[in-house]
């Protein structure tokens, strides 16, 4: 996607809008726990500030229904004061007349964080009057949101319609990196699809399954693909709704789909049992017994799936080979996280529960990308037009 960034532009003087998404996971007590989306948007951030814009960055937090304390961005402008070393005001709200003051008294290389977009309801509805309002805050308007680009909601898109869009660093390395591997993967291409359901990656499935040299299903969705082969999967995890769908796949993807071969099975469902509870038994894929659940795929796999990732130039990766939560069930994550990171492969993860276990079991820092979006880097894989990014201005 050749999108104009905001170095196609001359921002030094001006008011500029940046859609930022500082959507982070706090305590009881208000306290970030993971400021991995703050710490991405700062690259565009330092840029705005060293090239004189006054910066305006909007964002949401959580779902609130109207003005909801909880979720005010108080504590997201402490921590960015820290981590710029220089004072972030927090605005009392994100349009209105003292707002407009406040912005109008701002100097070049200032940043000031509007107070959380969805207290307005119009945010979601992308309500055009709301849209214009943010819109006439600023000049320019910068998107580097790519978690919430597959949305269109004012903050989003509709402000293009007022203002000229381009896109931040982090928005731009996104579709670099899930462009590039879509359209001109190093090849051999493989992927690797987890998760729980196969329907949440029906789309993802079918567009990934023209490009790919080989796709690899592990997590929750391949006890669907052995059902669908006639096997017996016990308790495992099942979505029936996609039985035809999985024999389709099965029937055209030939000998590049790879499923897993054996997988760890518990006794019991360790989120209502809890993990002590749980025995565990490594049996081959057609065999799980009666009363037994798939939880993680097994040893033959893993090294069967590490080999495939060896030998790849592109690899994407979406979803947890299994109940990756609890320690039992989080060695076949483990095991495809670090074969990513020994690799020589350009490896690139889909946002969500991959980015999260890759993050908690220590591999990020050697990863190639790993993608700020959920929804929104599973809707591009499936070649969704994301309204966020179509509505920036073409270079």
């Amino acid at each position: 996607m050749n999108k104009k960034t905001i170095e196609d532009i001359d921002v030094k003087g001006k008011r500029v809008l940046a859609r930022v998404d500082f959507n982070v996971p706090q305590d009881e007590t208000g306290q970030i726990t993971d400021d991995n989306r703050i710490v991405a948007a700062l690259p565009t951030i330092q840029y705005l500030i060293a090239h004189g814009a006054k910066t305006i960055l909007v964002s949401h937090l959580g779902r609130p229904k109207g003005v909801t304390p909880k979720y005010t961005l108080a504590p997201v402008a402490a921590h960015l004061s820290k981590l710029l070393g220089k004072e972030v005001p927090l605005l009392p709200d994100s349009v209105g007349p003292e707002v407009q003051a406040r912005i109008n008294a701002m100097q070049d290389g200032d940043v000031a964080l509007l107070e959380n977009v969805r207290f307005h309801p119009e945010e979601e509805q992308n309500d055009p009057a709301f849209a214009k309002q943010l819109a006439s805050l600023a000049e320019v308007y910068v998107n580097d949101a790519f978690g919430t680009a597959h949305r269109a909601h004012a903050s989003t898109e509709g402000v293009t319609k007022y203002i000229p869009g381009v896109a931040g660093f982090l928005m731009q390395k996104e579709l670099d990196y899930l462009g590039g591997a879509l359209d001109n993967p190093k090849r051999p291409f493989v992927a690797i699809l987890g998760g729980a359901k196969v329907k949440d990656k029906i789309g993802v499935i079918k567009s990934l399954l023209g490009k790919v040299d080989t796709l690899l299903i592990g997590g929750g969705m391949a006890y669907t693909f052995f059902k669908a082969r006639g096997w017996e999967i016990g308790n495992s995890l099942l979505d029936e709704s996609s039985l035809d769908f999985c024999k389709e796949v099965m029937a055209s993807a030939g000998d590049r789909l790879l499923l897993p071969m054996d997988v760890v099975v518990s006794s019991a469902d360790p989120f209502k049992a809890g993990e002590a509870a749980c025995e565990t038994r490594v049996v081959p894929a057609n065999a799980i017994p009666a009363g037994w659940e798939g939880a993680d795929i097994g040893p033959q796999t893993v090294a069967k799936f590490g080999a495939a990732i060896q030998g790849a130039g592109t690899v994407v990766w979406n979803g947890p080979m299994g109940i990756f939560e609890f320690p039992k069930f989080a060695e076949g994550t483990r095991a495809i996280a670090r074969a990513l990171a020994e690799s020589g492969a350009v490896t690139i993860v889909g946002g969500g529960d991959s980015a999260a276990a890759v993050q908690k079991l220590g591999f990020a820092d050697r990863i190639t990308h790993i993608s700020t979006g959920g929804g929104a880097s599973l809707e591009f894989l499936e070649g969704q037009p994301l309204p966020g990014v179509v509505a920036l201005q073409d270079k």
